[in-house]
């Protein structure tokens, strides 16, 4: 198993191979398995994706009626001209929106890397599919990327918000998408790495403060941010904008100030957006 993001660029270097083929060959050794059976594992993850996007029931609620619905107001408003983001990411906000949300409704999802955040790494890949045509062969690559960056952050820090906050969720999934991102746009194992640095240093301590305790407030929106973070991480590395911390170092510092978090604010909602005045009436609201 890789130790870090800059092993995964020596790697790349020395086996003159991209950063996909490197995860390839590092999970058939660490799980014992072939290249097809691994290939096979990660197409049937690109069609729960796919599927979590095209399955959103537009007028279905989760049980505490917070989530729901909103995914179909941001398409409605894309449609009739009210947003000024642009059409790109105008689709990756309401894929955003739909993926979460589904996952709120107990939908099928995909957690990437986990489920409070499943809706970052579809929004972003499955978009730039839509809009520039690349194969399913190569969108099963940029999960493969994604997964080696997430990899190499639950090594070094973590993915759980109980244990570092929604950066370790939210920033997780948003650099995971922006180093798949870059890949798919033809970027190096250093540009791809340059990309998730950008992405988490955004987020660095990012607190985690689910209202009622529930995976909706403010979740499914942080999703959206993450998502749009993702874009504009790729796009700076493409104009040759490079962050002057070196990636792995990013990561020890989002472990760092998870470590200084207060546990109120490491998913136990007893702090942060859970603990406003509005926060603490939606939770007796559904209590009762």
């Amino acid at each position: 198993m890789f130790e870090s993001l800059a092993e995964i660029c020596t790697y790349c270097k020395e086996k003159d191979v991209d950063f996909f083929k490197a995860i390839l060959d590092d999970d058939c050794r660490e799980n014992g398995r072939t290249e097809e059976a691994s290939l096979n594992q990660m197409r049937a993850i690109l069609t729960a994706m796919k599927e979590s996007v095209e399955n959103y029931d537009p007028e279905l609620f989760s049980s505490s009626g917070l989530v729901g619905t909103e995914a179909e107001k941001l398409r409605k408003a894309k449609v009739s001209g009210k947003l000024i983001s642009g059409d790109f990411i105008s689709d990756v906000m309401e894929k955003a929106l739909k993926v979460s949300e589904s996952n709120a409704c107990m939908k099928r999802i995909v957690a990437a890397p986990t489920a409070g955040s499943c809706g970052v790494v579809p929004a972003v890949l499955i978009t730039y599919q839509e809009y520039y045509n690349c194969s399913d062969e190569d969108m099963i690559k940029s999960i493969y990327v994604s997964a080696g960056i997430g990899e190499i952050i639950a090594k070094r820090a973590s993915i759980a918000g109980a244990a570092g906050g929604c950066q370790a969720e939210i920033g997780s999934a948003s650099a995971m998408a922006a180093g798949a991102l870059t890949y798919l746009r033809g970027g190096s194992a250093e540009d791809i790495c340059n990309s998730a640095a950008l992405a988490l240093k955004n987020l660095l301590g990012l607190a985690c403060d689910p209202v009622a305790g529930l995976v909706e407030v403010p979740c499914v929106k942080r999703n959206v941010m993450g998502s749009v973070n993702a874009v504009t991480s790729s796009d700076l590395t493409a104009s040759g904008i490079y962050s002057k911390i070196p990636p792995d170092e990013v990561i020890d510092a989002m472990k760092a100030i998870g470590k200084n978090m207060s546990d109120t604010i490491k998913e136990t909602a007893n702090g942060g957006l859970a603990a406003t005045p509005t926060g603490e009436k939606i939770k007796e609201s559904i209590s009762i």
